[in-house]
């Protein structure tokens, strides 16, 4: 998941100095940590992370895939666009657990049981990436965050794709997505709205860190439990969080309420043009961005940029041009119902489909009754 730097300890790479050359002894553990959702945007999916132990070596080490610096230049416009170069960097157990205990994050660990030889190989492979290029990588929301990095590691070492999703998969990435911001109304909003057609395809990829702990459960390696021992290093502490009144639904729907109540022109205007700026940013980004989730995204006929030109002729006052791009947007709802029926988050979007349909519907008749009402 995005990893947002919070704590200088992420980027410990005198840590790295220890690591290198070392041959682990027989007592060396390596376990998968998960950490517990957060409260901010960037903490609300979890973290996935490998500590390395061996108390005989003096070793304990945190990997950390996710991590990026927001000194970058250009750093929105990177993002963006999703050629922002994120990394692994290490840091001490001990800082490490510090941290999420500050956040109130939990973190549970998962020890691998697997031969020697591979706790070395995996301890190998993470420190040259440390030391080389490999230590940079593109994010990608589904195919490259901190959870499948590790996946990809840990099945490189195992000689085959040991990790994976239970077969048939039947739910899809944004079903799994969308119970982790049930208390975040917005933020769960612009992720179902910024997020096309890719979301909406089968999860085959393991992406976020509790679906993998919950895999690795029940994962086998040689006929064996691929983990020995899980256990709970941090219980977060039960939270004073307490969703805002102004995070909700209820808010949306009170300004969506008001805007068909009032039937105000100037008022209509000002919402025709948010949905179709909404619009436009969407098909931009489609066209601008590497990150296929915002890709072919359909949510572009809800939001549609048609609506500033419906403003331009409207504020024009020419009828004609009103009543056809209003068909042409009514009738793109249409097909936008349709792709949206069997879609999770239909019931998040369905106020804004009535409350256009009701004010387009009403200025059409009102036009073709020859008034003088938009």
């Amino acid at each position: 998941m995005i990893k947002k730097i919070l704590f200088s300890y992420i980027i410990l790479l005198s840590t790295l100095s220890i690591a290198q050359e070392v041959q682990l002894s027989n007592s060396a553990q390596i376990s998968v940590l998960t950490c517990g959702a957060g409260n901010e945007s960037y903490s609300l999916y979890g973290h996935t992370a490998i500590r390395i132990k061996d108390y005989i070596k003096n070793i304990d080490i945190v990997y950390n895939y996710g991590t990026f610096d927001f000194d970058t230049p250009n750093f929105i416009l990177k993002f963006v666009k999703g050629d922002l170069q994120y990394f692994i960097s290490t840091s001490s157990y001990t800082n490490f657990e510090y941290a999420y205990q500050y956040e109130n994050r939990s973190i549970y660990e998962q020890s691998l049981n697997i031969s020697l030889a591979k706790k070395q190989q995996l301890f190998d492979m993470l420190n040259k990436s440390l030391k080389s290029d490999e230590r940079f990588y593109m994010y990608k929301f589904i195919d490259r965050n901190c959870t499948n990095m590790v996946v990809d590691k840990l099945n490189f070492v195992l000689n085959d794709s040991v990790i994976a999703t239970k077969k048939p998969v039947e739910v899809t990435y944004r079903e799994i997505l969308f119970p982790y911001s049930e208390n975040h109304f917005f933020e769960q909003l612009g992720i179902n709205i910024i997020f096309g057609n890719k979301v909406d395809q089968k999860a085959e990829r393991l992406f976020l860190p509790f679906e993998l702990l919950d895999v690795l459960k029940n994962t086998k390696l040689n006929n064996k439990p691929l983990v020995s021992e899980t256990k709970t290093l941090f219980e977060a502490r039960p939270s004073k969080f307490v969703p805002s009144n102004f995070n909700s639904s209820y808010i949306v729907l009170f300004f969506l309420i008001l805007i068909v109540v009032l039937n105000r022109k100037s008022i209509n205007l000002i919402y025709y043009s948010l949905i179709g700026l909404i619009g436009l940013f969407l098909c931009l980004v489609g066209f601008y961005s590497f990150h296929e989730e915002v890709m072919w995204n359909y949510n572009a006929l809800l939001f549609n940029p048609l609506f500033l030109f419906l403003t331009y002729y409207i504020i024009k006052g020419n009828k004609s041009r009103i009543i056809l791009f209003g068909k042409v947007i009514l009738a793109l709802h249409l097909v936008y119902i349709v792709i949206l029926l069997n879609k999770v988050h239909l019931n998040q979007l369905l106020p804004f489909i009535i409350c256009n349909f009701i004010l387009m519907g009403r200025m059409i008749v009102a036009i073709k009754k020859n008034t003088n009402q938009l």
